[in-house]
């Protein structure tokens, strides 16, 4: 049987794939430009260009999403498996699959999206007015702390348990406020402003325990921002746990991650100041006592040094005068044998003249006996003179406190730089410093004996 052909060429149209796929593109991203769809991520992965790919879906359908790279370093919120967003982009074709697929300018996460949305809008409004630049230090050590918050939270509780662990010395006041619902921002912005109005407070501390972003949001509101940074003392902000941001962490002057960690940060631990200064007396009494011994030290070697100066001196002007001494009497024989010879030579010019031969002899006799006294006496006076000398060079000797240290005895001192005069001073096991006639030793005591002679009762 033969088949029958069809022909309507004159009817019909033929697109090639292209084409069709072209028309349906434009179709598509003509009516739908700007949609936001929501949907949990999967298949979520990064290509090499940086481009992220994902699928939206949920319990009837899915649809595939691109996020191009300059678009997705702007995204506040990266894809992730099993996390359910809102995305927004346009529908468009990729043609070369023949797929239709959302292409991606932002993320938020679903259900926050609008809070978010508002926070972002107030942060960056805020931030333009500067509200966020102003940054004081805290009180090294506050002895008034004003602290703003729910006195029915545990978060309460917690401030005042460490705070009065860590510094009993300072005074808590606590302003009741509404932490949570409609009225909460503005119950913390007027705690904040009593303590700002009142001049006692030294550190103030706003906060909450965790929650929801909706619980948290009374810390995002425009009002206790401003009231924050108005605030005339240094404001805490404690809001939530370590991973929530708010705005009134930016406007306070300090960011903790806790109310606990708030109180921690608002006052020093007494215990480890005590500790601190406990070291530092102890490091003190130490230097002065070093201090005290090296001084003694340096007063006892001067006062022995002063003593040998002073023996030194003594003995060198006793050597002094009797060169004096010796140098005269030298000068006095001389003149004496000199006068003794004029007037000998005049004796003899007389006897010459008488002819008194024998009285001449007689006078000559007379010189020689005197000739030959002399230096016997002269000698008999130098050695008187060395002899007082030698005294005099035995008794310095014997003051000397050092010259007992060449017949072996020696001087010992305690580590204290103290004299060691009975074995009672030392104990086993200490160290002591001894003296000798030449060089010192440095040694330790194993053994301590009480003499009976000492006086000691043993």
């Amino acid at each position: 049987m033969e088949q029958t052909r069809l022909d309507f060429a004159s009817d019909r149209r033929i697109y090639s794939v292209a084409d069709l796929t072209t028309e349906i593109r434009k179709q598509v991203e003509s009516a739908f430009p700007d949609v936001w769809v929501s949907g949990e991520i999967s298949n979520a992965h990064r290509g090499p260009a940086g481009h992220w790919y994902f699928t939206l879906k949920d319990d009837r359908a899915q649809l595939r999403c691109v996020c191009f790279r300059q678009e997705a370093t702007y995204l506040r919120t990266e894809p992730q498996n099993g996390i359910a967003v809102i995305a927004r982009g346009r529908i468009g074709v990729y043609e070369a699959r023949g797929e239709y697929q959302l292409y991606v300018d932002a993320i938020e996460p679903q259900g926050d999206g609008a809070l978010h949305l508002a926070f972002e809008r107030l942060k960056k409004k805020l931030a333009a007015e500067g509200l966020f630049d102003n940054e004081r230090k805290l009180p090294a050590a506050p002895t008034r702390i004003g602290i703003v918050t729910s006195p029915a939270g545990a978060a309460a509780a917690d401030m005042v348990r460490v705070i009065e662990r860590r510094f009993p010395a300072a005074h808590i006041r606590l302003y009741p406020a509404r932490v949570q619902g409609p009225d909460a921002a503005a119950d913390v912005a007027r705690g904040i402003r009593y303590f700002s109005e009142t001049p006692w407070a030294q550190v103030v501390i706003a906060g909450r325990g965790g929650g929801s972003l909706e619980d948290l949001w009374a810390f995002n509101e425009e009002e206790v921002a401003r009231a924050i940074a108005s605030c005339a003392a240094p404001v805490i902000s404690a809001v939530g746990h370590q991973t929530d941001f708010t705005i009134a962490d930016f406007a306070a002057d300090v960011r903790a991650p806790t109310p606990s960690a708030a109180a921690e940060l608002a006052v020093p631990d007494m215990q480890g100041i005590l500790q601190t200064l406990r070291g530092l007396e102890q490091r003190g009494a130490r230097a002065l006592r070093h201090r005290i011994t090296a001084l003694g030290k340096r007063m006892l070697e001067a006062g022995l040094e002063r003593g040998k100066a002073g023996m030194r001196r003594r003995l060198d002007e006793s050597r002094q005068r009797l060169d004096d001494a010796e140098r005269g009497l030298r000068l006095a024989a001389g003149a004496r044998l000199g006068a003794s010879r004029e007037r000998l030579a005049a004796q003899e010019r007389k006897l010459t003249a008488l002819d008194l031969r024998v009285a001449l002899a007689r006078q000559r006799q007379r010189l020689e006996s005197l000739s030959q006294r002399l230096p016997p006496l002269q000698t008999h006076k130098l050695e008187r003179l060395a002899a007082r000398l030698d005294a005099l060079d035995g008794s310095l000797g014997a003051l000397n406190p050092l010259a007992i240290l060449e017949r072996g005895y020696s001087i010992v001192r305690a580590e204290s730089g103290e004299l060691v005069r009975d074995s009672r001073q030392a104990e086993p096991g200490g160290n002591l410093d001894v003296r000798l006639h030449r060089g010192r030793l440095r040694v330790t005591v194993s053994e301590t004996i009480v003499s009976e002679t000492s006086g000691g009762s043993g």
